[in-house]
């Protein structure tokens, strides 16, 4: 998923969507470990994801600390 597609999404979903895609990570590492994962990428993509979601909501959270509505401040 991309970062601006989760920017687009409210703090509840993406607390969610955070939620589920560190689920699904936790069974594809176990999964992995076992022997039954066929898509070894899979893990790869799962963890990008999980930060990219975890980025957008450290950015939100030091947006509402300085009360700044935008991105990235210089």
């Amino acid at each position: 998923m991309k970062a601006s597609e989760l920017r687009e999404l409210t703090q509840d979903e993406l607390a969610t969507k955070a939620r589920e895609t560190r689920n699904e990570f936790f069974g594809a590492r176990v999964r992995f470990a076992t022997g039954q994962l066929e898509n070894t990428a899979k893990l790869r993509l799962l963890r990008r994801d999980v930060a990219r979601i975890e980025t957008v909501l450290r950015e939100r959270a030091g947006a509402a600390e300085t009360g700044h509505k935008g991105g990235a401040s210089r």
